[in-house]
């Protein structure tokens, strides 16, 4: 770990104060992929699913498109991405979404292969039964109206249950915590918020296969981004055991805002991360792997 890294990591710790207690672990970075393709369509990756065995992807872009690609591996170890298809995301009517309506940030599959899409621009969450359906939007209760105009649901994972949580952005409680709602099937309620750390903004989530929550976080300043990615577990809607796992020096990535957490073959836990470019010639889309601590 260098120096710098260090000093970030307890400032951190200093700023949490009494909002409890903060384990340190450190991930590994394994490998990074720049993803290159000469499409206008291409680019804008705020979300991202990898299958179990590591060899597939789903990426969302934040203009309501998903692309499907496979990853290759040279001993586990990325090593190129391959395009295999690409096709909107509907709207509740069959027509293609655009404008703010479009502003799709979050995926989170079920077990069946259905998939929960959440929007930024108009503050909502919808189930789509395949990539080829309509959206089916959840109920939206009055108080998502109270939630910042481009800092809503930045995150959406799904548990073990098949509850649904949504991660807001910038949106905080009256408390000052991170807002997180959860679907049940039925009704929005708020079982918990996380302590916000320093700078860093919630901008996708994820539940393990160990069943704990990662949210990965980032940091905007004029030099460039930092990544932060921080996991709990869960025991009767309280978080626990909070754990940063990784944060980075300004540039060390690009602007990561897609997390999908997987276990491979040899039983590791890895967390796989795409940047969002902004459709910018001088950013980059960007595939980012860590192994992670048990």
């Amino acid at each position: 770990m260098r120096l710098s890294t260090s000093v970030q990591l307890i400032a951190a710790l200093l700023l949490a104060g009494s909002a409890g207690a903060v384990d340190v672990k450190t991930a590994t970075h394994q490998s990074s992929s720049v993803w290159r393709y000469n499409e206008s369509w291409f680019g804008g990756f705020s979300a991202l699913h990898i299958s179990d065995d590591g060899s597939e992807m789903i990426a969302l872009s934040d203009r309501a498109m998903l692309v499907k690609a496979r990853i290759h591996r040279d001993q586990g170890i990325m090593s190129g991405i391959e395009l295999l298809e690409h096709w909107p995301v509907l709207s509740s009517t069959g027509g293609l979404l655009k404008g703010r309506a479009g502003d799709s940030e979050g995926i989170a599959f079920t077990q069946n292969g259905s998939f929960f899409i959440s929007f930024e621009g108009v503050h909502r969450v919808a189930h789509y039964p395949s990539s080829q359906e309509k959206a089916h939007v959840l109920p939206r209760p009055n108080f998502f109206g109270d939630l910042e105009g481009n800092g809503s649901f930045e995150g959406l994972a799904i548990d073990k249950l098949g509850r649904v949580y949504a991660v807001t952005e910038t949106s905080r409680s009256a408390q000052g915590e991170i807002l997180v709602f959860r679907w049940d099937g039925h009704t929005w309620e708020t079982p918990f918020g996380l302590p916000p750390r320093g700078r860093f903004k919630p901008v996708a989530a994820d539940f393990g296969p160990d069943g704990r929550l990662y949210v990965l976080e980032r940091s905007i300043s004029p030099i460039g981004f930092r990544s932060r990615l921080r996991r709990w577990q869960l025991k009767d809607d309280v978080p626990m055991a909070e754990e940063i796992l990784f944060e980075t020096d300004n540039g060390a990535h690009d602007n990561l805002e897609g997390l999908s957490v997987w276990e491979d073959s040899d039983g590791l836990l890895r967390a796989t991360m795409i940047s969002d470019d902004n459709f910018l010639a001088l950013q980059s889309t960007e595939l980012v792997e860590y192994l992670l601590p048990d």
